[in-house]
């Protein structure tokens, strides 16, 4: 007879799950929860790779092995599916992004007493855990912790409460500050000095108005598909590069030969440069006007069959007879989905359609509406670039016949 108390799943929340239908926290599947509630440790109860876990709200799943966190990532993924009544089909193994990858991160700052504590919220608190080590960030944003955090406490600034995001661009790390004022000689030139004497490769503050640019030696940039592309603050970029090749590769994949792709919610061009390398003309569609001037100057300043349109897609979504156009379409929605496009792409006749998703849920949602509309799901890649986190993205192929 099976052990009632077995852990044999993981929750989307990160909690263990038992035969019985009872919840731990910090289980991993093959643990024993016991009558008295302790766990008992099974073969994937793998040692936490930080000395903040589990505190720091940054990561849920440390306590898993490899083997437990792939199947993780790649069970929210096939559960979301089957929970619209979808069959995932065969599903791709997931990629999983390697530790000290990740090339963007907030971090908060607070100021208690003359201490400044800096680094992650506590999981649903707003008490910060003060940063020592980071097995998740890329080592040049980790390398930055202790001289912020010494930066900061210089201001003796008692009412310090402060969000600090951190991006690897191509010339370095960009630092956007907010929540800070920069008053007197004596702060700026100290804001100066953190900049040179780091590398820093722009920083930025908002004291209210929006980010105004501190430091810059040169244009920031990332590269996308080849093509350097001017990075503005605020700008959304793929966690981990692991985890933006795994989605291009991808898409090239399954868009290859395609002649003409609509690139929706485009962002900077991730998608859009990259398939455009081999002369597939993209029209590239952004709400966001920052992230679509960068495209649309990249794309003019280095001969790319890019063609940027500035277009908000949930208060104006693309009409299926524009849609029609396209031998392909190419989404990559926030959080929340991406319903009205999805409206009009399931009209549509555009023969493939490659979903890129960071919420198995919504994605669940509005794939159920695709194959309403006469498409199948072709394929479904599991992606997890958030390492240890509960946070998965994916990428799918739909295929109307």
């Amino acid at each position: 007879m099976n052990n009632p108390g077995l852990i044999i799943r993981i929750a989307a929340k990160g909690e263990g799950q038992t035969a019985d239908g009872r919840y731990a926290a910090l289980a991993a599947p093959g643990d024993v929860l016991e009558a008295d509630g302790t766990l008992t440790p099974g073969p994937d109860h793998a040692a936490p790779a930080c000395r903040h876990f589990p505190a720091c709200g940054g990561c849920q799943l440390q306590h898993l092995s490899e083997t437990a966190l792939a199947a993780y990532v790649a069970g929210r993924v096939e559960g979301a599916a089957r929970g619209q009544g979808l069959d995932p089909g065969d599903v791709s193994p997931p990629q999983l992004s390697p530790a000290h990858t990740r090339r963007r991160a907030t971090l908060h700052a607070q100021a208690i007493g003359k201490r400044v504590v800096l680094g992650f919220r506590e999981q649903g608190s707003h008490k910060i855990v003060d940063l020592k080590a980071c097995p998740v960030l890329a080592p040049e944003l980790a390398a930055l912790v202790a001289p912020l955090r010494c930066l900061l406490e210089a201001r003796s600034a008692r009412s310090l409460a402060a969000d600090i995001a951190l991006t690897l661009a191509d010339q370095g790390v960009t630092v956007d500050m907010s929540g800070l004022t920069m008053e007197g000689l004596a702060q700026t030139e100290a804001m100066l000095d953190f900049a040179r004497n780091n590398a820093i490769a722009r920083l930025t503050l908002d004291q209210g108005d929006g980010p105004e640019t501190v430091w810059e030696p040169e244009p920031a940039t990332v590269t996308l598909g080849g093509v350097p592309v001017a990075l503005p603050p605020g700008a959304f970029l793929q966690a981990t590069l692991d985890g933006e090749d795994a989605l291009v590769a991808a898409a090239r994949d399954w868009l290859a030969g395609a002649p003409s792709v609509a690139d929706l919610f485009s962002g900077l061009g991730t998608f859009a440069f990259a398939l455009a390398e081999k002369g597939t003309k993209v029209l590239a569609v952004e709400a966001a006007r920052n992230a679509h001037l960068a495209c649309q100057s990249a794309a003019r300043m280095h001969g790319r069959p890019v063609h940027a349109l500035h277009r908000d897609l949930f208060r104006n979504p693309l009409q299926q007879p524009e849609l029609d156009r396209f031998a392909a379409v190419l989404l990559d929605p926030p959080r929340a989905g991406a319903r009205e496009q999805v409206l009009q792409l399931a009209q549509s006749a555009v023969p493939r359609v490659v979903y890129i998703s960071c919420n198995p849920a919504s994605w669940a949602k509005d794939a159920a509406t695709l194959i309403e509309g006469g498409y199948r799901l072709a394929g479904l890649v599991p992606v997890g670039q958030f390492r240890w986190s509960t946070h998965v993205e994916l990428a799918s192929l739909f295929i109307k016949p």
